[in-house]
């Protein structure tokens, strides 16, 4: 599952002890295991080589250049939304044509960019989307290629606020829309309508709603066909969940035997773009105890991580396990459930001035003391990504780990940094 383990009661990442990292590059920092990253598009495409699929890593997950590059070496596609992801991927060395672009905003300019460097195709999520794209080809003298995301209000068990294909949400168009651009996409003469899209949220844990998705997306092409629309292309976007607590999700064998029936049928050139399912359990945060502080109410276990750092439990409420990088003798040794035997419960808390600034409430956690170091684990994807420098903190270091050799990836922000923008006026 990943590459950070327990050693004589340390833990290491691949071949490294994490607690020599944290003394080196100082806290907080982010570490990635290479061999996890790789191991998991290798599950993944293996266990989808039937049908070849382009596997586009999904770049919002963990935008990190060194990461993107490692994957695009190993043949990987990219899945951006936006015009710096783009920008991002050109510099990784992804090859244009494996680039797909969705997002509901794509701005005028970020969408000449994507034409001038003839990526894959654009994924379209709306009627004037669709207008747009089209004026500015035109504009470029150019023919681009398109695939239309459709909505199929399917319900998926995940948090609200990450799941994208229900009726009501922003994401994608209905089945009659897109019905309604096929039959008359000659009106877009400079575009290629090659192909449909659909991507139903994120950390989802079971394949039954993948199939019903698809299963509706099958039908709807069955039926454009009889009416002479013809695809080349079925991106079923991403969302495969991972552990991050108690979640029993599916492997990538699992997911394939579900869906490859299914998919093996249209014919098609299939994509798929994960994200969570690659880098999620490759990365950890580690955090240094500044104060246990004591109250008649709560124990506090007070770290230099903050909720800018890892927003997850903020936004989503999220879960992650917290692991101490060293154990004293009296601590258990399982990793998965640290917080076992007669411990006191703490809330793991930032410095950051908002009460929603917390990684773990009312956890069981070893005994600890002020200094010593925390992994929080999970926080390969949607960590260092939706990270911010919010109360004035700059966005930590970045390591990555390949066996025994560590690679700086990202600077720890100074404070210079923060300001480096800014421009006071002379009034």
């Amino acid at each position: 599952m990943h590459d950070f383990v327990y050693r004589d009661k340390n833990l290491y990442c691949e071949q490294v002890r994490v607690e020599d990292l944290a003394r080196h590059f100082k806290t907080p920092f982010y570490i990635y295991s290479s061999k996890t990253i790789i191991e998991h598009y290798l599950k993944l495409k293996a266990a989808f080589r039937e049908i070849k699929p382009l596997i586009c890593f999904s770049v919002k997950a963990n935008s990190n250049l060194a990461i993107l590059k490692l994957l695009v070496d190993k043949g990987a596609g990219l899945d951006i939304v936006s015009g710096g992801e783009l920008y991002r991927a050109l510099k990784a060395g992804c090859p244009s044509k494996k680039i797909v672009y969705a997002s509901v905003g794509k701005r005028e300019d970020e969408i000449r960019a994507a034409i001038e460097k003839e990526i894959l195709f654009f994924n379209i999520e709306s009627h004037s989307e669709l207008e747009t794209i089209n004026r500015i080809a035109k504009d470029l003298k150019k023919r681009v290629s398109v695939a239309l995301r459709v909505n199929p209000d399917i319900e998926t068990k995940t948090h609200r606020y990450i799941r994208t294909a229900r009726a009501e949400d922003k994401f994608g168009v209905d089945f009659d829309s897109a019905e309604e651009i096929l039959l008359k996409q000659d009106a877009f003469s400079n575009l290629r309508i090659k192909g449909l899209h659909i991507h139903l949220g994120s950390q989802i844990t079971t394949g039954a709603p993948f199939v019903r998705a698809i299963s509706k997306v099958l039908n709807f092409i069955q039926y454009m066909a009889g009416a002479g629309i013809t695809l080349q292309h079925l991106d079923i976007g991403g969302g495969l969940g991972i552990v991050y607590d108690k979640e029993t999700p599916q492997t990538a064998e699992e997911f394939a035997r579900r869906v490859m029936p299914f998919l093996k049928r249209t014919k098609l050139k299939i994509i798929l773009e994960p994200g969570r399912f690659i880098v999620g359990n490759a990365g950890i945060l580690v955090t240094k105890i500044i104060y246990i502080k004591h109250t008649p109410y709560k124990n506090f276990i007070i770290v230099d991580a903050g909720m800018n750092d890892l927003i997850r439990p903020a936004l989503y409420g999220a879960y992650h396990k917290i692991l101490p990088l060293s154990k004293s003798k009296g601590q258990p040794s399982k990793i998965s459930r640290p917080e076992a035997g007669k411990n006191q419960k703490y809330d793991v808390v930032g410095p950051v001035c908002e009460s929603c600034d917390f990684f773990a409430k009312n956890r069981r956690l070893p005994e600890l003391k002020e200094g010593d170091y925390l992994a929080i684990m999970g926080a390969g994807a949607y960590g260092f990504s939706m990270a911010s420098n919010y109360n004035s903190r700059p966005r930590a270091a970045e390591v990555i780990v390949v066996k025994n050799k560590i690679h700086l990836i990202r600077k720890r922000e100074t404070y210079q940094d923060l300001i480096r923008n800014e421009i006071i006026p002379k009034l």
